[in-house]
């Protein structure tokens, strides 16, 4: 009967906050039902921040401070922000990889998104100490982390942490968001609590301490503990939910994460209200997008071009054609460097295990149906490039409403691959476009001939009308391009310190 009304009261404060959160215009943030007031901004440019304090601070238990980016689209960056050697910020490391030719001038949307990543990056300068991103000056007034048993214990009352406004970034693929996200992440001191990391991992490593403190009256209350402790801003990139497990963990663990102080900064293909669209239960998703619109600044990236497809001529690791299998297997022969490919078993995440058709020197090969047909997710294809830097899949048929499933696993397949740099070839029956024809959101259904289920026409009826799908098949389109090129192959050779094998940078396809 006691935990029934201890779990009765948390659920009446958590309705009584999620009302008041989603009344909350994007530019304020309170957790109160009190009357509006003016409440404090901090007008920020590239170059400097100042406030203007309308009103009195927001309620004292819960301190938060408010901010809004001012940042002016109308002035080149290279007439108005000249950056010396003595500036830092991702403002003025981008200038230096324009002058030393690394980066190409003239992009006003990455301008744009550099001086609201600029802006965060002095706010975040100006209030290290009251939000706690130092961490020895952290460790100090809070003390150290303690044991094993005490951090599982679920915490009986929080201290409100002082906080400022996140970043979300979103736009089209190839617009260079996770780049400019992480020229902001690597040009912050080393010794602030801070964390990057991709959206699947995050849900993985979510998932997981779950599992480790699902006996707790509120789980993800721990998990937000040990969250909140390691890293008081939180990168993550290629923010998107697809799973109504997903979202349902989503809204509760940020709500948890936003009052223990976290300032989140992420890069995404949609905006906020797009978020989990025509998704199963998603009424109650709506207050986290509340939320994450309180919380950070929403700013769009925009460009007409796709920067990944701006690479060298193609390395010879897509196979099309009719000798497209057989020129995939004399391709895994070359980079396994001289090593017979055998079977193998592969320890994944969580204790679960995978079957490796043939594995040799780090690389492996399996069938499509291996890897896409079967009931795998992120996590097993994290676990996959955990032990493989290079993969090959044979078998990519063309996708439409006959294997949604399929199609979903592989785009998935695609952006786990991609984050961990591993090397990819693969035969196909079309290409990257071509396989993705039949796949179309919403917005672009009117345009191809809509057919009733009595319709005679093979071609009409694979149509896959699918909004999630029709977004991530721009990413995975993208992606499997510039993996086809040299300054990729460079890259994954660099992150596994491999020297590039001449065999398998051919241009033999």
């Amino acid at each position: 009967m006691r935990s029934a009304a201890r779990a009765l009261r948390a659920a009446r404060l958590h309705s009584a906050d999620v009302r008041n959160t989603a009344a909350v215009a994007g530019r304020s943030f309170s957790l109160r039902a009190d009357p509006p007031q003016a409440q404090p901004k901090l007008f920020v440019s590239s170059s400097r921040c100042t406030r203007d304090f309308e009103g009195p601070l927001l309620p004292k238990d819960l301190k938060v401070f408010s901010r809004k980016f001012s940042v002016s689209a109308s002035v080149s960056l290279a007439e108005n922000d000249n950056v010396s050697g003595e500036q830092r910020g991702p403002l003025a490391e981008y200038q230096r990889r324009i002058a030393s030719g690394d980066l190409k001038p003239g992009d006003k949307f990455q301008e744009d998104a550099l001086r609201a990543l600029q802006a965060l990056y002095d706010v975040l300068y100006s209030t290290s100490e009251e939000v706690g991103l130092e961490k020895a000056s952290w460790e100090s007034r809070n003390g150290s982390s303690g044991s094993w048993f005490s951090r599982l214990m679920p915490r009986v009352q929080w201290n409100a942490q002082p906080s400022v406004r996140g970043l979300y970034l979103y736009g089209g693929v190839g617009t260079g968001k996770t780049m400019l996200m992480d020229m902001f992440f690597d040009e912050l001191p080393k010794t602030w609590r801070k964390s990057r990391i991709h959206f699947h991992d995050f849900m993985l490593d979510v998932h997981s301490s779950l599992q480790k403190t699902r006996s707790q009256a509120d789980p993800l209350a721990v998990v937000a503990d040990e969250i909140s402790k390691e890293a008081v801003l939180l990168c993550i990139d290629e923010f998107m939910v697809t799973d109504v497990a997903d979202a349902l963990i989503l809204n509760r663990l940020f709500d948890h994460l936003f009052k223990r102080g976290t300032i989140l900064v992420s890069t995404s293909n949609r905006h906020p209200d797009q978020l989990y669209e025509g998704g199963l239960q998603r009424d109650l998703f709506l207050p986290f997008i509340a939320n994450l619109k309180s919380r950070c600044v929403v700013h769009e990236i925009g460009s007409s071009i796709d920067y990944r497809k701006l690479t060298a001529a193609e390395q010879g690791m897509y196979f099309v054609g009719p000798n497209a299998s057989e020129l995939l297997h004399l391709k895994f022969g070359q980079i396994t460097d001289g090593e017979e490919p055998r079977p193998t078993t592969a320890e994944l995440r969580m204790g679960r295990t995978l079957q490796v058709p043939l594995a040799a020197d780090g690389c492996a090969l399996f069938q499509f149906h291996e890897l896409c047909d079967m009931p795998l997710g992120a996590a097993d294809y994290i676990g996959l490039f955990e032990k493989f830097h290079t993969l090959a899949l044979d078998g990519v048929p063309k996708f439409g409403s006959h294997n949604r499933a399929s199609a979903y696993r592989f785009t998935t397949l695609i952006d786990v691959m991609y984050e961990h740099k591993a090397r990819f070839m693969c035969s196909a029956e079309a290409t990257p476009v071509e396989l993705f024809e039949k796949v179309l959101p919403i917005s672009e259904a009117p345009k191809q001939k809509r057919t009733s289920s009595r319709s005679n026409n093979p071609e009409d009826a694979d149509i896959l009308i699918d909004n999630d799908l029709g977004f991530t098949k721009d990413r995975t389109i993208s992606r499997l391009t510039e993996i086809n090129s040299s300054e990729y192959q460079e890259d994954h050779a660099i992150a596994y310190n491999r020297l590039p094998n001449p065999a398998a940078t051919g241009t033999d396809a």
